[in-house]
Parts: structure tokens; C-alpha cells; sequence
């Protein structure tokens, strides 16, 4: 179940150009990240534009990747920063309960253990040093990141359209909590 309108799922990231024949880079969202290849033609954020992987081989902490139709490095190069994609429906739905993807949860409401609404998770992102989940505020339109891990989201009901944000108490001076 996905709980926006859309329907495509961030599977990875192309980065640099790897090599002279090509090859780049991939930063996957995936579990395994060799799992990348194995979801056939990938759909990216620009228009008109879709990737076929032909080749992949694990380099340290990214996929490098050879990829149909492109064969030297200026045309490896051109591809830096573009998102790859697949359709939700490609994918299998979890088979726990406990189990989500990332997408699952944009537009959850959020609230604290007491039940009071804080706002709506808008984001995922992870600068490098771990997941945080996004909350935005519909009244103001302020948004407060969180760490994304069991301590501060105890609870997540996808099916119910809600989770639970256990609010950190080491807040640095001068930052409050969300009305």
C-alpha cells in the first residue's frame, strides 16, 4: 500500500563516471545492492529517459554499472545525478508486517506517544550519517527532522495511516518541540 499519489519508488542514484568505456557508478536504495539489475528497465527523473543495466559488478559501497547505449565516458558523464526508479507495482509487498518500504510512509501522519498530531512525514533523506524522517507542520509549514531509528519511531501502522514520533530529549538549547 503506498499512501501518495505516486507510484514509482527510488531504487538509486547514478554518480560519476567509472572508467573510459562508460561504466558509472550507482548508489543504490536497495537492500542488496546488486539487487538493482535485476528490476529490468529502470524509469528516471528525466523525461523521456530509461535505463536498461546491462552489466553491475560491487565496488566498496556502490554498484558500478555498464549500461545499454552508452560506451565512453563523455555519455557516462551526461548521466551524473540522474534518479533511477521502478514502478511500486514491480515490486513485492513486504512479507512482515514490520517490514516497509521508505515510500510506504510519505504522507503518514505523524504524532507523539500521547496522540497529538504533529504533522505529516513529507521525507526520507539521509545526508550520510543515517536515515532521518521529515515532519511537516500543515498549520505553519515548518518541518523538524528525526532521527529514523526504533527509539524515536517506536511505531509505524501503515495500514492505519499513522506512526509515532517518541521526541528526542537532548534537543540542542534553544530547539523545542512541535505544538
Amino acid at each position: 500500500m503506498t499512501t501518495h499519489n505516486t507510484n514509482r519508488i527510488l531504487l538509486g542514484q547514478i554518480g560519476a563516471a567509472n572508467g573510459i568505456k562508460g561504466a558509472v557508478r550507482i548508489a543504490t536504495h536497495t537492500q542488496d545492492p546488486m539487487a538493482i539489475g535485476s528490476y529490468g528497465p529502470l524509469d528516471t527523473d528525466r523525461p523521456g529517459l530509461t535505463i536498461v543495466i546491462e552489466q553491475l559488478r560491487l565496488q566498496k559501497n556502490v554498484v558500478v554499472a555498464h549500461i545499454k547505449g552508452v560506451s565512453d565516458r563523455n555519455a557516462a558523464e551526461a548521466l551524473n545525478g540522474v534518479s533511477l526508479f521502478v514502478d511500486r507495482n514491480r515490486l513485492p509487498d513486504p512479507d512482515d508486517e514490520e517490514d516497509f518500504y521508505h515510500a510506504d510512509l510519505i504522507g503518514l501522519e505523524a504524532r507523539l506517544g500521547t496522540g497529538q498530531i504533529i504533522g505529516q512525514v513529507s521525507a526520507l533523506p539521509n545526508f550520510g550519517a543515517g536515515d532521518l524522517i521529515e515532519i511537516r507542520d500543515p498549520k505553519s509549514g515548518d518541518t523538524y527532522l528525526y532521527p529514523f531509528s526504533k527509539a524515536v519511531v517506536p511505531t509505524i501502522r501503515i495500514a492505519e495511516g499513522y506512526l509515532i514520533i517518541e521526541v528526542p530529549l537532548d534537543a540542542p538549547e534553544g530547539e523545542e518541540e512541535p505544538d
